[in-house]
C-alpha cells in the first residue's frame, strides 16, 4: 500500500515518534499523586498504543508495522547518540555535566528492555486489533481497542519488567511491578477510548479507508503492505 496517498498519516507517524521519544526521556521523573507513584513515561507513552490501534483500524495492520519499524529505530538512535554525547568530556568550565548524564545517560539494560518491550508490545497490540476487526466484521470498536490493550500491554509490561529487574529484585516485587504497572496502563487506554473512537471515525471519514487485513502477512519483519 502507498502511504503517501493519506493525507494524516505521515503526520501521525511524526507524532508518534515524537511521543515515543519524549517518553523516553521523561521517564526519570517520578510523580506522586496521593500515595500512588508512578513515572512521566508511564503518562505519555500508552499513548503510542492508541496511536498503534488507530494505524491498525483505520490503515491496517502493514500501516502499523512500518510505524513501529519507524519508531524502533528512532528510539535505538536517541540512545545510542544520548550515550556519545554523555561520554564525550565535558569543557573546562561547563557544569552541567552531571544534569545532562542524569537526563541522557541511557543505562545499555534499560535501553535495551525497553526496545524490547516496545517492539513486542506494539506487534502484539496491532496483531490482536486486527485480527478482532475480522472477527467482529469491524463492529464493536471498543472491544478491539480494549483487547488489544490488554494483549499488548500484557506483554510489554512482563518484558521491560523482567528484563530490566531479572535477577535484582525479589520474585514477588517484580510481579508486584507487572500487575500494578499493567493495571494502570490498561485502565488509562479504556479511558482513553471515547477519544479513539472520535480519531478513528474522523480518520476513515476524511481519508475514505477502511482496510481489514484479510489476506495480511503478519510477518512482523516483512515488508510494506
Amino acid at each position: 500500500m502507498r502511504y503517501e496517498r493519506f493525507r494524516y498519516y505521515d503526520l501521525l507517524v511524526h507524532t508518534f515518534v515524537v511521543i515515543l521519544l519524549i517518553s523516553n526521556l521523561v521517564g526519570q521523573k517520578i510523580t506522586a499523586v496521593g500515595p500512588f507513584r508512578f513515572s512521566g513515561a508511564m503518562l505519555f507513552f500508552p499513548i503510542t498504543y492508541i496511536f498503534g490501534d488507530v494505524f491498525t483500524e483505520v490503515y491496517g495492520y502493514g500501516a502499523s508495522r512500518r510505524a513501529i519499524w519507524i519508531g524502533f529505530f528512532a528510539a535505538s538512535l536517541l540512545a545510542a547518540m544520548g550515550m556519545i554525547t554523555v561520554w564525550l568530556p565535558p569543557a573546562p568550565g561547563w557544569d552541567g555535566q552531571a544534569a545532562f548524564a542524569r537526563v541522557f545517560n541511557f543505562v545499555p539494560r534499560i535501553i535495551a528492555s525497553s526496545l524490547a518491550a516496545f517492539w513486542c508490545g506494539e506487534f502484539a497490540n496491532s496483531f490482536v486489533m486486527a485480527k478482532m476487526k475480522l472477527l467482529t466484521k469491524g463492529r464493536y470498536l471498543w472491544t478491539r481497542t480494549v483487547g488489544s490493550t490488554v494483549a499488548g500491554q500484557a506483554v510489554d509490561t512482563f518484558v521491560v519488567t523482567v528484563l530490566t529487574f531479572g535477577g535484582s529484585l525479589s520474585a514477588g516485587l517484580i510481579a508486584n511491578l507487572i500487575l500494578s504497572g499493567y493495571l494502570a496502563k490498561v485502565l488509562y487506554e479504556v479511558a482513553a477510548t471515547p477519544v479513539t473512537y472520535w480519531i478513528v471515525n474522523s480518520l476513515k471519514r476524511r481519508e475514505g479507508v477502511d482496510v481489514f487485513d484479510t489476506n495480511t502477512d503478519f510477518n512482523p519483519f516483512h515488508g510494506e503492505g
